[in-house]
C-alpha cells in the first residue's frame, strides 16, 4: 500500500487535524459533512486498513469509501497524479519500506535549512529566481535545493521511498513563535504534476506559515497560501488547509481566493461567519483567482481586503452575492 500511504500523506494538508494514531490507521475532521460545528476539535474521519485496501470512514455522516474516492473528492489534480501512479507497471514493493514511510520520525540537524541554498544567494537569472521575481514576491525568506526528495529524507526519513525522478523545488519554511522550522512546503518550478507539497517534522504543530513575524496585538490576516500572505501585512497562511488556531490569535480575518463558485470555498467562508468569525469577500469587479494575481494586475490588495472586511449578517448577504 505504499502508493496509497504516499497520497494520503500528501492529501493531508487538506485534512483538518490530520494525526496518524498508529500503523495503518490516521484520524482527521470529515471533508464530507465538516464534523462538529460546536466543537472544532472533534475528528471522526477515519482511514484504516480492510482487506489489504486502506478505507474512509466517518463515524458522524456514516460516509465510508475506498482511499481512491476520498482523493478524487477533496483534491480532483492530486487524484489524477495518484491513478497515473497507481496504474503503472506493478512493481515488486519492500514492505519493510512502506513500513518505514508509515511510522518513521524525522532527524533533525542543528539547522534544518544548512543543505537548501538561500534565494538571494542565486544569480538573478536562475529559473527560482525568476520565477519569485515574476511573482513580485519577496525572496528573503525563501530557499532552493536541487533535489527535493532526497533533501526531504534526510530529515524525515522514508517519506519518499523513489528518489530517482527527483526534482528542483522552492523552499517555504515554516517557523514556530520563535523562529524553529517544523516544516517546510516545496513549490515545483514546472506547472505540471503536483505544484505544492507540504512537510511537517513535528506532526503534532499545526499547518501555518508565518507563526514567526506575527504580531499578536493587532489584526492578522490568513490566507490560504503561504505566497499570497507575503503580499499582506502580519498575515498568516493556512497551507492550503482549515486549521484549528494557535492560542493568542484572537482578532483575525479569514481570506480565501476569490472563487465564487469553489463549492468547498463558500462553505468554508459560510461556516467562519457563522462562527463569528471576519471574512473577506471581493468585489464582483476583481476577476483574478488569487491574492498573488491581483498584485501582478496592479491592484492594491492591502487595501481591497481592509475596505471589504465584513462578519454577521453583513457578511451572510455579501457572501451570498458574491457567489450568485
Amino acid at each position: 500500500m505504499y502508493v496509497e500511504i504516499k497520497y494520503l500523506n500528501l492529501l493531508s494538508t487538506q485534512l483538518e487535524k490530520f494525526k496518524q494514531k498508529k500503523p495503518y490507521l490516521w484520524n482527521f475532521r470529515c471533508p464530507y459533512c465538516g464534523d462538529s460545528q460546536r466543537n472544532k476539535n472533534k475528528a471522526r474521519g477515519f482511514v484504516f486498513q480492510l482487506k489489504g485496501e486502506l478505507i474512509y470512514k466517518c463515524h458522524n455522516c456514516q460516509v465510508s469509501v475506498p482511499l481512491g474516492k476520498l482523493l478524487q473528492d477533496v483534491n480532483p489534480e492530486l487524484y489524477k497524479e495518484y491513478r497515473m501512479e497507481k496504474f503503472k507497471s506493478p512493481k515488486s514493493v519492500d514492505m519493510r519500506k512502506v513500513e518505514r514511510i508509515v511510522s518513521a520520525a524525522p532527524v533533525f540537524t542543528k539547522n534544518i535549512l544548512a543543505d537548501c541554498t538561500p534565494l538571494d544567494s542565486l544569480n538573478n537569472s536562475h529559473p527560482a529566481k525568476e520565477y519569485i521575481f515574476s511573482r513580485k514576491l519577496p525572496t528573503d525568506a525563501l530557499y532552493y535545493t536541487e533535489k527535493f526528495r532526497e533533501w526531504t529524507n534526510s530529515l524525515k526519513p522514508g517519506t519518499f521511498l523513489d528518489i530517482q525522478n527527483d526534482e528542483e523545488r522552492i523552499i517555504i519554511p515554516f517557523k514556530d513563535r520563535e523562529g524553529n522550522v517544523f516544516g517546510f512546503q516545496g513549490r515545483s518550478l514546472s506547472n505540471t504534476g503536483i505544484r505544492y507539497i507540504t512537510v511537517l517534522l513535528q506532526e503534532d504543530q499545526p499547518k501555518i506559515f508565518g507563526l514567526d513575524q506575527l504580531d499578536y496585538e493587532k489584526t492578522i490576516y490568513i490566507t490560504e497560501g503561504p505566497f499570497d500572505s507575503m503580499f499582506l501585512t502580519n498575515a498568516i497562511a493556512m497551507a492550503g488547509a482549515d486549521v484549528s488556531l494557535p492560542s493568542g490569535i484572537d482578532d483575525c480575518v479569514f481570506v480565501y481566493d476569490n472563487e465564487p463558485r469553489n463549492k468547498q470555498i463558500t462553505d468554508r467562508i459560510a461556516r467562519h461567519i457563522r462562527d463569528g468569525d471576519s471574512v473577506v469577500i471581493w468585489p464582483s469587479t476583481i476577476k483574478e483567482k488569487d491574492i498573488n494575481d491581483m498584485v501582478l494586475s496592479g491592484y492594491y490588495v492591502q487595501e481591497i481586503v481592509s475596505s471589504c472586511t465584513y462578519s454577521g449578517l453583513t457578511a451572510t448577504l455579501k457572501l451570498n452575492d458574491w457567489r450568485k
